[in-house]
């Protein structure tokens, strides 16, 4: 007899346990959709979590409805600029340039020499996603030699080095 009670007891307490805190999240004032905030100041506003209030982040209240929000995230290995491509080599009348980018970006397309000064800017815009390409006449305008072409897509930068006849 003594064990049927002590049994009797234990589930009555635990469901009043449960009743209990099921109440106290029904009727609770300040509840968003995954966040629950216990404890009211003087004035009704919720205290925040560092003082006396209890912070509780829980699952969204309905899991199986899916959010139609897109979130673009950018991975370590995602690159701007792929495929950079200068031909011919060597250079004689003009210069090609090719290059693909995942998404729109300022491209600047720079000539320099050996020592690393600028010796002629080729592009220098907003440039849209996809593969580019462009010519570029060299004619009279750069001497023979050896000179650097250097890509710049945000913050990434290819450089080629090209030699001139």
């Amino acid at each position: 007899m003594r064990q049927n009670y002590t049994n009797i007891f234990s589930w009555l307490i635990i469901l009043a346990l449960a009743l209990t805190i099921n109440i106290a999240f029904a009727f609770q004032a300040n509840r968003s959709d995954t966040t629950l905030h216990f404890g009211k100041s003087k004035a009704g506003n919720t205290k925040s979590s560092s003082k006396t209030g209890l912070h509780l982040a829980l699952p969204p209240l309905k899991p199986a409805v899916t959010s139609a929000a897109k979130i673009n995230v950018m991975r370590t290995d995602d690159k701007l600029l792929t495929d950079v491509q200068v031909y011919p080599n060597p250079v004689t009348d003009q210069i090609n340039i090719k290059y693909i980018l995942s998404r729109n970006a300022l491209v600047t397309v720079k000539v320099m020499d050996v020592l690393g000064n600028e010796v002629i800017t080729l592009v220098s815009q907003r440039i849209g996603s996809g593969e580019q390409s462009f010519t570029y006449p060299i004619s009279n305008k750069l001497s023979r030699g050896f000179y650097f072409i250097r890509v710049v897509a945000g913050t990434e930068s290819v450089i080629k080095r090209i030699s001139v006849l």
